[in-house]
């Protein structure tokens, strides 16, 4: 008998968001409501095509003339668009050749390689927040990474730990990659004000610490230009820092695997040497990104008229959001008496802390086949004039 190589494994556990996707599949109870993984959805409660990339796909299939592998960086049009939503006017200037960008498989993809750089090049201390996205520690830990935390969020409070958060950094040692959310932080919602932001900078200045932005929702916020307002300070201030974007929230393009980083350095020189061990690391990793997704994007942005309707679209998309939100709040604020939940006004972006623990966010899912993540993260976007005023009268018979 041929030996047996495999018998031993033992099985994975689910993804603890994806996991909870294949659950909502499998209920077969017709209203449940599924408030966890993190895509935009419509009225209709259909994660949509957008128009603008609807019109730029029909132009790829009339125009497009090969399906050649696109260079180890990916598009260059790509990158040079999604640099100057990211980045503005500096990405132009003469300040902005210190930065290198290469196209990677969503913002996932990004911070994978821009983790096995930091592991191989500057070492391999590196802090997410906490709370944060549950994907930031399995990922830099599989880039061989020490990870720990920095505070961020109050929950007693409901509210920034700001103060608290300073602290913290201000005791790292100098070298220490810092993680953050450039805007509509994941998963409560709370975003930094630009002052905070400017007081930051002084503790990155001073301690010698190397900020890594994960950009995952630029213009769910307060807008494009707003949510950059973070990323731009920082690099304006000279420092060297890593920005992971992602296209996949605001053009829609979740399946297409679509996303950017950029490395900013001290200068053009460091910036070419820093992009050859970029392209070593994704040469011995995936090759080449996908060509489709980059050439949509690319097309929609330097496209006057898509460039206009797809930041119309946007738009859209976050005035819903931020309708929910608003709704969700006054109606859960009225059905409640015994909590104070004004707090989730002052969130940005899609997501939100309810509050609910564990065993109230496992009963939700067993009496009401209401979804939400373990920590009480609910998706505003799976919200709808349908459905709002169950999952309230729903959170409100737990508390």
């Amino acid at each position: 008998m041929s030996k047996l190589f495999f018998h031993h494994i033992a099985p994975a556990p689910e993804d603890p968001i994806f996991g909870l996707q294949v659950a909502f599949e499998k209920d077969p109870r017709p209203d449940k409501i599924n408030l966890s993984v993190g895509v935009y959805k419509n009225d209709q409660l259909i994660t949509p095509v957008l128009e603008s990339v609807k019109e730029a796909e029909a132009f790829l299939i009339r125009e497009e003339k090969t399906k050649d592998y696109l260079p180890i960086g990916g598009d260059p049009v790509f990158l040079q668009q999604i640099g100057a939503l990211i980045f503005g006017d500096f990405f132009w200037s003469g300040e902005g050749k210190r930065i290198c960008g290469a196209q990677v498989p969503g913002g996932t993809g990004g911070l994978r390689i821009g983790g096995e750089f930091l592991k191989q090049e500057v070492g391999e201390k590196i802090v997410i927040s906490d709370p944060t996205w549950p994907n930031h520690k399995g990922v830099f830990e599989s880039c061989k990474m020490i990870v720990g935390h920095y505070p961020y969020y109050d929950r007693k409070k409901n509210a920034l730990a700001f103060e608290r958060m300073c602290e913290v950094l201000k005791d790292l040692t100098p070298g220490t990659v810092v993680v953050m959310h450039a805007c509509c932080h994941n998963p409560t919602g709370a975003d930094l004000s630009l002052e905070q932001w400017k007081e930051l900078l002084g503790v990155f200045q001073d301690k010698g610490l190397l900020p890594l932005f994960d950009f995952a929702y630029q213009g769910w916020g307060k807008g494009l230009e707003e949510d950059a307002g973070g990323v731009r300070l920082f690099a304006q201030a000279g420092l060297e820092m890593l920005v992971v974007g992602s296209q996949s929230k605001n053009f829609g393009l979740y399946s297409e695997r679509i996303g950017a980083l950029f490395i900013v350095t001290e200068s053009q020189k460091t910036a070419e040497v820093v992009r050859s061990k970029i392209k070593t690391i994704i040469r011995t990793n995936y090759s080449n990104p996908p060509r489709h997704g980059a050439a949509i994007v690319g097309h929609i942005l330097s496209t006057p008229h898509l460039r206009a309707k797809w930041e119309k679209e946007m738009g859209a998309m976050r005035e819903r959001i931020a309708k929910f939100r608003k709704r969700f709040v006054e109606e859960l604020s009225f059905r409640s008496l015994k909590k104070d939940y004004r707090y989730m006004a002052e969130g940005s972006g899609m997501f939100c802390y309810t509050g609910l623990d564990q065993r109230q966010v496992e009963r939700m899912q067993k009496e009401f086949a209401v979804y939400l993540t373990s920590d009480g993260r609910m998706n505003l976007a799976g919200l709808s004039d349908e459905n709002l005023l169950r999952v309230v009268e729903d959170i409100t018979r737990l508390i």
